[in-house]
This record gives structure tokens, C-alpha cells and sequence, in this order.
């Protein structure tokens, strides 16, 4: 089973970082992001992956080059202009013709993959999503009322949980036939028009989460912590 690692993004909320490096590059402790992810998959089974790259390519692939060097084989899909996530995966289908794993090039993951990708093969799921249960508390007091405006109850700084997309998917080949060519796409938008085809798409819970380098403010406190280790 192959892996493609979407790693082609401007990394714009990550600047003045990315003005020389791509996002998937940047140092956790010494090591880029992508190398943290390179392992995981190794550890998972994964062997062979596919990186689509654009913005500062060349870092990307003169670092990791045919992949020999971690044990892997690597190989590059390559747009010539940032194409948002599923337009990215679309520069990959020539390389795929089984099922695969898709997951985004800015994030530290720390579940089974093996896991999923059994729940995702005895599912029969066109696309399986890796979700994580997201709890947060409301900075305010939520007030509940009746229709009539009479106050009920008062809640302070209630807790809420949502199951969030952590950005990992497996995926049959059929979903290359639902992102058009060589134009900006979203995952989102290729999980509605799976649903609306009636294709089944499954989900696991990480029960571990997962770190999302998407900010200036995460990607200096990771750092901290992975110099640290």
C-alpha cells in the first residue's frame, strides 16, 4: 500500500518561516515535520509514498531525494501552483492504482494506522476519515431560555466535544474521478460529493490526537518541546 503526503501548501500563517522553507520542512527538534511523518508511516507498514510538492519543491526533494536513505521508496507528484488539499492529491493519481493512504504534510500523528486500515478494508468504505474528539470549554456563560424569553438555566463556561478531521485518510482510487484537474479543490469538498453519490465514508477515533503545525504560535511551542526530548 502506497502513501501520499500532501506537502505543497505556501504555509502562509507560518511565515516569516516558510519564506525559505516549505511547511513540511520546518525543524521539530532538529528533524523536519515531513521526516516525523515518514516514520510513522514506516512504522504503520507503509514502505512506498508519494509527496506532492509545488512551493520550494526542491528542499523538499533534495532532503529525501528517492527515499533510500529512510528505508523507503519516494516518489514526487508535481504542480506548478498551490492547488488546495484534494486538487494536491489529484497530481498523485498516475501513481496510485490501489487502495491508500492520504494524509496532510503538516501534522504529527500518533495512532494506528495498521488499525484504520483494517477497519477501513472489513468497512468496504470508499473513503475512511481518522477523526479526533475535540473538547474545548466556552469562555462565556451560556444562558438557556424558554421561547417566551423566561431564563432557564446558567451554564458557565460550559464544556463542549466535536469529532474534528485530523487530516489522515485511506481511500479507494475511485475518489481521483471526483476531483476535477489541475484547480483548487478541498478534502471537504470530495467528502460532500462521496456522501451525495451514496459511496460510504467511515470514520476512527484517535484517541491519542495529534499535533496540527498550522500556526506561527504551535510550530514554536512544538519546537520548544521536541529540542527539549
Amino acid at each position: 500500500m502506497k502513501a501520499v503526503i500532501l506537502a505543497g501548501g505556501l504555509g502562509t500563517r507560518l511565515r516569516p518561516y516558510t519564506k525559505t522553507l516549505p511547511k513540511p520542512m520546518l525543524p521539530l527538534g532538529g528533524k523536519p515535520i515531513l521526516e516525523y511523518e515518514i516514520e510513522w508511516l514506516k512504522k504503520n507498514g507503509i514502505k512506498e509514498i508519494v509527496v506532492c510538492v509545488s512551493y520550494l519543491r526542491k528542499k523538499i526533494e533534495n532532503y529525501f531525494g528517492d527515499g533510500s536513505k529512510f528505508g523507503m521508496k519516494i516518489e514526487y507528484a508535481i504542480s506548478s501552483k498551490p492547488l488546495a488539499t484534494a486538487g494536491q492529491l489529484k497530481t498523485a493519481e498516475k501513481f496510485i492504482d490501489d487502495t491508500f493512504v492520504c494524509l496532510y504534510g503538516d501534522s504529527i500523528y500518533n495512532f494506528s494506522l495498521r488499525n484504520m486500515i483494517s477497519y477501513h478494508k472489513k468497512s468496504k468504505s470508499n473513503i475512511t476519515m481518522s477523526l479526533y474528539d475535540y473538547k474545548f470549554n466556552l469562555k462565556y456563560g451560556v444562558i438557556n431560555t424558554k421561547n417566551n424569553g423566561k431564563v432557564t438555566s446558567w451554564d458557565e463556561k460550559p464544556e463542549y466535544s466535536a469529532k474534528i478531521n485530523i487530516g489522515c485518510y485511506v481511500m479507494e482510487p475511485e475518489v481521483f474521478q471526483l476531483i476535477p484537474k489541475n484547480r483548487q479543490y478541498g478534502m471537504d469538498d470530495v467528502i460532500r460529493k462521496t456522501l451525495a453519490k451514496k459511496k460510504k465514508v467511515g470514520s476512527v477515533i484517535s484517541k491519542k490526537g495529534f499535533i496540527d503545525i498550522g500556526d506561527k504560535e504551535t510550530y514554536e511551542k512544538t519546537n520548544e518541546e521536541y529540542s527539549k526530548k
